[in-house]
């Protein structure tokens, strides 16, 4: 990763490059850039929370029928999927990407290890800790990922910002004041996966920029690198063993869902990536936080999901700190646009 000071692509967004060879004018390309930025998020979030709410309706229906679960098994059949979707796009001429090269394949396989690391530390730190506790360490992560953000890209961290990021933690500690036991072991689990979360989501960000391939490329190369890695691991921990003797979810309902799932699945690596490259690490982070507030209240309506007051507490306060932040991305959108306008 460079860690030369380069323009903060967290307010870029918002503002014209002065590097454009468009025609079109300052304010023209300033409002077609925070659109893009604006788009970006509204896609990650629209299928980031889809792919939630697959999953839930999945576990709900058949982890009655199993000991345990299926959670490594349930991302390898997505990614399986979405690898069929996006070859299937490209055999249509939708899109175009090269076929697989090992030498690409290196070059991305981290940002998988850190995906693969992020889902069994996330795992760990669940077993072994409560999920307030987990939520307040999801925020923490944040704060990782904006200082990893501005020491390997040079994107600087405003004191809006830096308030909004303190708002949020503060939400989630009150949130969990009454359930706030950490274990040893339950500590290094989430601090684990606090590490392996922000190094995937600032080596995203790096691939995305030195990788050289379309959006769908990296989409193709994201989910044949998950099977890969993740279906030796279905193995040795007995999903797969589970599934094939598990008779009751050899179904077309069990099928179809998990079908439509790696389809979501395919979508959001797409809007995910897009996400990083529009706006930046940082925010990227942020929304993936910000999701968690429709998700609880979609579970709630759709799953007769529980919400104690606590969570309704500490959904008020991260919208809060989410609108925090995104003012704050504006002002600095502003303040950078006016400076390039006086030495332009």
């Amino acid at each position: 990763m460079n860690s030369t000071k380069e323009k903060d692509i967290e307010s870029a967004s918002l503002i014209d490059s002065k590097d454009s060879t468009s025609t079109s004018s300052p304010s023209d390309s300033k409002k077609k850039s925070g659109g893009k930025a604006i788009a970006s998020c509204v896609l990650y979030t629209l299928c980031s929370v889809s792919m939630v709410l697959v999953n839930k309706s999945l576990a709900s229906s058949y982890n009655k029928y199993i000991s345990g679960d299926l959670n490594f098994l349930l991302v390898v059949f997505q990614a399986i999927i979405a690898v069929i979707a996006v070859e299937f796009s490209k055999m249509m001429k939708w899109v175009e990407y090269p076929g697989f090269n090992c030498k690409t394949a290196l070059q991305w396989a981290p940002v998988n290890i850190f995906f693969c690391g992020m889902l069994f530390t996330g795992m760990g730190s669940l077993q072994h800790n409560t999920v307030p506790m987990v939520t307040v360490f999801k925020n923490i992560t944040n704060i990782v990922v904006s200082m990893g953000d501005y020491y390997f890209f040079g994107t600087s961290a405003e004191t809006l910002v830096i308030i909004a990021f303190s708002v949020m933690l503060c939400g989630a500690l009150l949130a969990a004041r009454h359930d706030a036991q950490v274990s040893t072991v339950g500590l290094l689990w989430m601090l684990v996966n606090c590490l392996a979360t922000a190094g995937y989501i600032l080596y995203m960000k790096f691939a995305t920029k030195s990788v050289k391939l379309s959006k769908f490329g990296m989409v193709f190369y994201n989910n044949v690198l998950c099977v890969l890695f993740l279906l030796p691991v279905t193995f040795m921990n007995g999903e797969m063993e589970t599934f094939l003797r598990t008779e009751a979810i050899h179904t077309f309902d069990y099928a179809a869902k998990n079908s439509f799932a790696g389809f979501v699945g395919f979508f959001l690596n797409f809007a995910s990536l897009n996400c990083v490259a529009n706006t930046g690490a940082t925010t990227y982070a942020i929304v993936g936080s910000m999701n968690k507030i429709p998700i609880a209240i979609l579970g709630w309506i759709l799953f007769d999901s529980v919400i104690t007051p606590q969570t309704w507490f500490f959904i008020s306060v991260s919208m809060f700190g989410g609108f925090l932040y995104s003012y704050a991305k504006i002002v600095v959108g502003k303040r950078i646009s006016r400076k390039q306008s006086r030495s332009g």
